[in-house]
């Protein structure tokens, strides 16, 4: 089964936490803080393997959790990092975040990379916390939360050759023709459910046998009209002709109009993205072993070349015309050395620089004062409260970031509860005030 779109959850690894140890050795009584830090959690990473041609991989595994880091230990030893995840996608697969619904990365060149979830930070032992009026402190922080988040894996075939058209326009059994692809084929409309994709040898056109461009070509489910706005099977599967050098526009020659036939497919193509039609493009006036085409193709031919658009008369069946088609398509392809990179050099990783500001909001949903904030978040994650100190250190966070000020003009009273992030307290102004 072809599978070109997934949702998955992926859960980059927690960092440890800190170790609020003390050295104990003989001969030294006030041995002093030396907790070591956590360890990072491990992070998850898409990355591009060439062997893969869909997200199978992902049909029914949904879900990819990284490796917490470890905890920190006494004598300053730190924590082991928790290990990376790497998951395998196919060249041509673009990555959005489904909450915000932006690109995360375009990943189409070998070995491309994207970090998905990024793993929490491991915390800070109590030997960062001492200071000279404070030295002996039981405070150390806890690993941060690695990111969790679902994506949606979206693939657009890379091919270099694009073959559209109305079903049963012949596609499948031009591309069986001139390949060594074996899609199934058949005289009925909607044969091909799913693209398929063969490799053209160029070298049997050329008479001294010196070009071995090898471009490939990707048959996509026939469009009908509408399609574009999700009407037929080939909706899906427009995304597939986005990242092609060429389009081949296969026209069924015994329709009753094959104008509209050509007409229909463009427009589809325009409405879905109108750079598809500033492609170089070839029309294939398909079926001449049968006179209706015959009939039909010199009005067809007149029209394309008073339009300026290249056009070749052949039969897949029977195999007329398919030395020109051929010869055309190496006459649009670039040479070796272009045909060996990706069609289209957008794969990109978009770097989302992570705003850590001061900046909050207090909302209140069913009676619960729910603070929100990267920073007062990750303070709130990092905080056994627990330990008085640590507690404490966290009030005055809240103090001094302002966050008590605007819970209290929100009409917080004693007893309501109040969270932070996955943490949820109790308000006691009268005990915060003291301290």
């Amino acid at each position: 089964m072809f599978l070109d779109r997934v949702r998955i959850y992926v859960n980059a690894g927690n960092g440890g936490d800190g170790a609020a140890t003390f050295r104990r050795e003989a001969h030294v009584p006030r041995g002093g803080p030396d907790g070591g830090d956590g360890g990072r959690g491990g992070s998850i990473y898409l990355t591009v393997d060439p062997g893969e041609t869909s997200l199978r991989d992902y049909r029914h595994n949904h879900h990819f959790k990284g490796t917490p880091g470890g905890r920190g230990l006494g004598q300053r030893q730190h924590g082991k990092a928790g290990h990376d995840l790497t998951l395998k996608v196919p060249p041509g697969t673009s990555i959005f975040e489904e909450e915000a619904g932006g690109l995360l990365g375009d990943l189409v060149a070998e070995q491309q990379t994207l970090m998905v979830a990024r793993g929490g930070k491991g915390g800070l032992g109590n030997t960062h916390f001492a200071t000279s009026t404070h030295q002996a402190p039981h405070h150390a922080q806890r690993g941060e939360p690695g990111e969790e988040r679902w994506i949606i894996l979206e693939l657009r075939l890379i091919a270099d050759i694009g073959l559209v058209g109305l079903p049963n326009a012949g596609k499948s059994t031009l591309l069986a023709a001139i390949t060594a692809a074996h899609p199934k084929i058949a005289d009925y409309p909607f044969t091909t459910l799913e693209p398929n994709l063969g490799v053209l040898d160029l070298g049997g056109i050329d008479p001294a046998g010196g070009d071995n461009r090898r471009p490939t070509i990707a048959d996509v489910p026939g469009l009908i009209e509408g399609a574009s706005m999700g009407a037929g099977l080939g909706h899906a599967f427009l995304r597939h002709v986005e990242r092609t050098r060429i389009l081949v526009h296969m026209v069924d020659g015994v329709d009753r109009d094959p104008e509209w036939s050509y007409n229909v497919i463009r427009d589809e193509l325009e409405a879905h993205d109108p750079a598809l039609l500033a492609k170089p493009m070839l029309v294939a006036f398909n079926k001449m072993d049968e006179p209706a085409a015959r009939e039909a193709w010199p009005a067809f031919r007149d029209a394309r070349l008073a339009q300026g658009v290249p056009v070749v008369a052949i039969s897949a069946v029977s195999g007329e015309g398919l030395d020109e088609l051929k010869a055309s398509l190496a006459s649009l392809l670039p040479d070796a050395g272009e045909l060996s990179e990706p069609p289209r050099s957008e794969g990109v990783v978009v770097h989302h620089i992570e705003s850590v500001g001061d900046s909050f909001r207090v909302d209140i949903e069913d009676g619960i004062f729910v603070v929100r904030g990267k920073k007062i978040e990750r303070l709130a994650s990092q905080t056994n409260f627990d330990v008085e100190e640590s507690a404490e250190r966290f009030q005055r966070e809240l103090a001094r970031l302002g966050v008590d000020e605007e819970l209290r003009r929100q009409g917080v009273a004693p007893g309501k509860t109040v969270r932070i992030g996955g943490s949820e307290l109790e308000w006691e102004p009268d005990d915060w005030d003291e301290r």
